[in-house]
């Protein structure tokens, strides 16, 4: 398993990298991934949509289930992972890099602080 130490992670298994000015990129862990098996769908917000820290983002369906992808902070969705329409097993082949999801200007950055360093979200796979 991957844990970018660089990231946050979330209790729900997203992953957040800071990123310029006031904004966040989210997608779902390697973890996450791994355990839904192979990706056949990504529904995500639009571009303007506002999302809560702890509330449904949008979902990924793969062979085996359909999971709802949960906001790790609130925001307003400011980009939108389209090669995910057309790819979406690019969440299997490169969930940190090629497979984020949304990028979010964060309406509370003392959110961020609160989500998990990679070394706390290891921990908690490891007891799952």
């Amino acid at each position: 398993m991957n844990f970018p130490k660089d990231l946050r992670y979330s209790e729900e298994h997203e992953w957040v990298k800071v990123e310029e000015g006031n904004t966040v990129r989210i997608g779902i862990t390697d973890f996450a991934q791994d355990e839904l098996g192979d990706i056949v769908f990504v529904e995500l917000p639009e571009v303007g949509d506002d999302i809560s820290a702890d509330e449904p983002f949008g979902s990924v369906e793969s062979v085996k289930t359909v999971s709802e992808l949960y906001a790790p902070i609130s925001g307003k969705v400011v980009a939108i992972n389209e090669d995910l329409d057309d790819s979406p097993e690019l969440v299997n082949e490169s969930a940190y890099e090629k497979a984020w999801m949304i990028v979010v200007e964060v309406s509370d950055t003392a959110e961020i602080d609160k989500l998990m360093t990679a070394e706390q979200y290891e921990e908690m796979t490891k007891e799952d």
